[in-house]
């Protein structure tokens, strides 16, 4: 499916952390269905933790086991999946995914879990063969007549479960920060030698962010309390909500000296942090959180 400007246009629609079961939250539907309804966008773009997938076992939250191997589970799946999917895909609008740390704690596979997703005919992406991670890819934008890409979504990878271990990994890992920078290259040539403007998506977010707020008095406005009992609050050159203290990926893994090398990101989004909203930027790329949609 080949996406395309409309009169100059291209509407992006992000939604977050609708961390949800087979049982819905038939509120957070009313809203996301009126919002598609609204906004009309030409992608919706999942930004992680789409399901509770580490609580599909449960009969309902925090209640005791019902499903007790992998058939069943991965049935629960299908349908909190699809819970979430069919009004996009009722709508014919495209959409897009990547995980959060919640999606695959489970029996499930990043892959098996995937192919839920590429069932919807709407589903772009879930692609990415060469970037180490099924849902670490990349989306060109074509201008109207369809003969020259305009603008590129990156979808990056930032969490997972080893299951043999039993440990949650979140960071980038550092093989999807390389074939970052080849493919935004290799976009670059096909541009005449120009970085082809682009918006990252993932779904924990960057250490850099911490460079947005600033430690603070436990009565200044806005402030929320942090590690070791400080209280910060977002820098004033920021706009927006500090509802949380900033929850980060683990670790650097040159991803932020990689976008500035490539010269190709207007901005980086995030989920992860349900209560916070704004916007600020560090080294000259605008940051963006937004909260959850539960």
């Amino acid at each position: 499916m080949q996406l395309k400007f409309k009169n100059g246009k291209f509407r992006i629609l992000q939604v977050s952390d609708a961390q949800d079961l087979q049982h819905v939250r038939h509120t957070m539907m009313r809203m996301l269905n009126k919002a598609y309804d609204d906004l009309k966008p030409d992608l919706i773009v999942l930004t992680g933790d789409n399901i509770l997938g580490n609580h599909l076992n449960d009969c309902e939250l925090w209640t005791p086991l019902f499903v007790k191997d992998k058939p069943s589970e991965m049935k629960a799946m299908g349908v909190a999946i699809d819970k979430l999917i069919s009004p996009i895909e009722e709508r014919k609008i495209p959409f897009a995914m990547i995980y959060g740390n919640h999606d695959d704690r489970n029996r499930m596979t990043k892959d098996e879990q995937a192919d839920f997703y590429r069932q919807y005919s709407c589903n772009i992406g879930l692609d990415g063969t060469d970037s180490g991670d099924c849902d670490t890819y990349n989306i060109p934008i074509y201008s109207e007549n369809g003969d020259k890409i305009k603008f590129n979504i990156w979808m990056l990878d930032t969490a997972w479960h080893d299951k043999e271990k039993d440990e949650c990994f979140e960071y980038v890992k550092p093989e999807a920060v390389e074939w970052y920078k080849d493919t935004s290259a290799k976009l670059k040539a096909q541009n005449g030698g120009v970085p082809v403007p682009s918006l990252m998506f993932q779904h924990i977010p960057m250490l850099e962010t911490l460079e947005l707020i600033e430690e603070c008095d436990p009565a200044d406005k806005g402030a929320v309390r942090g590690p070791d009992n400080k209280y910060f609050k977002l820098k004033p050159e920021c706009q927006g909500h500090l509802g949380e203290y900033v929850s980060a990926v683990s670790q650097k893994t040159g991803q932020m000296e990689a976008m500035k090398e490539c010269g190709d990101i207007k901005a980086v989004v995030f989920g992860h942090d349900h209560q916070n909203c704004f916007t600020g930027v560090v080294d000259g790329i605008n940051f963006v959180q937004t909260p959850c949609a539960s």
